[in-house]
């Protein structure tokens, strides 16, 4: 039986989805389930939908296969399938939240509920910031067995334009995407279990950075694998602390951007979709730069601009009701492509 919660409590943000319809198991399935939509049945329909439309105009069966294939090589089509494929889960987590928990779809955004754009927009040049340092740091680092060092510039053609267009229009919806499965649902369902409030924070913060670098392929270099858990780490944090998922769509969008644009100005874009080549340690120095820096100034400006971490008192209400306009609550104290 689950005990019910004191009309006094406020929720942080992983404990949300203890107001709502009362069961662990509700977090559980609906986790599942989420996964294996977003990394299963969607990508079967947008699949079969963009290979239709190739067919249509006029490709072969195994034109259509390699151009929506990224693992065998990048094309603008198969990253704008990738991206749009991604950026399902905001509304399957939307639906999810309301079909299983009785939460509005608001409350996987904040506490607030809502997406605190305001917030959110600052913390963009903030992540610009932390990636310039991590980059300065990188500079100073020695090379993975096998790398160049940045030398010419690509040549710009049509597929390099049609690549940006795909990025600028669409990976901040992939970028949000990943933060609204794995740092919002994921998040909140792990928070679910009544345990004790530090071990709750760190099964928050840790079960989710881990599947999130789980599922970016079990091929990965150690590398490359610890780059995303600790992003997926400060993301969690951040979320916790700011009572919300702005800070962390912003690093992620502007981490997105800043490695597909390298990889089309100086690399191969391929290459930094898969993770494939050799990956040094040395490269962990400018990732926890990178996260370090972001979470200090993130966190930092969240106190500053009175940013809520805290949900309204329940009041024995599920699920909680709508903060009034203008009321704060405490603040808590306390280059690769993550696609």
């Amino acid at each position: 039986m689950t005990t019910p919660l004191a009309p006094d409590f406020r929720p942080q943000y992983h404990e949300l989805h203890r107001v709502g319809r009362p069961g662990v198991w509700r977090s559980l399935v609906g986790a599942l389930l989420l996964l294996l939509l977003v990394f299963a049945v969607v990508p079967l329909i947008a699949g079969a939908v963009f290979f239709a439309g190739l067919m249509l105009a006029g490709h072969s069966v195994d034109e259509a296969g390699k151009i929506l294939d990224v693992t065998a090589e990048a094309t603008p089509a198969g990253l704008a399938l990738l991206n749009i494929v991604i950026a399902a889960a905001i509304p399957l987590t939307f639906a999810v939240t309301w079909w299983l928990h009785r939460l509005k779809p608001r409350w996987v955004s904040s506490v607030r509920p809502r997406l605190r754009w305001g917030y959110l927009l600052v913390c963009l040049p903030l992540a610009v910031v932390a990636l310039v340092a991590s980059l300065g740091v990188g500079l100073l680092l020695p090379l993975a067995p096998g790398e160049q060092p940045a030398g010419q510039v690509n040549e710009f053609t049509n597929q390099t334009r049609d690549f940006l267009l795909v990025i600028l229009l669409l990976t901040p919806l992939q970028a949000a995407g990943e933060e609204y499965l794995f740092r919002g649902y994921l998040t909140q369902a792990f928070g679910s279990l009544r345990v004790a409030k530090r071990v709750s924070q760190a099964l928050a913060v840790l079960g989710p950075a881990l599947i999130f670098a789980l599922f970016h392929g079990f091929s990965q270099e150690p590398p490359i694998f610890f780059d995303r858990f600790a992003f997926g780490v400060v993301a969690g944090i951040l979320v916790i602390r700011t009572g919300g998922l702005e800070a962390a769509i912003a690093m992620h969008v502007l981490n997105n951007f800043l490695a597909f644009g390298l990889a089309l100005a100086f690399g191969d874009l391929t290459t930094a979709l898969n993770a494939t080549g050799e990956a040094s340690w040395w490269t962990i120095l400018s990732t926890l730069t990178q996260s370090l820096v972001y979470l200090g100034l993130a966190s930092w400006v969240a106190r500053a601009m009175g940013v809520v971490s805290l949900g309204p008192p329940v009041g024995g209400s599920l699920p909680p009701p709508v903060a009034a306009p203008g009321a704060k609550g405490p603040v808590l104290e306390g280059p690769r492509p993550r696609v």
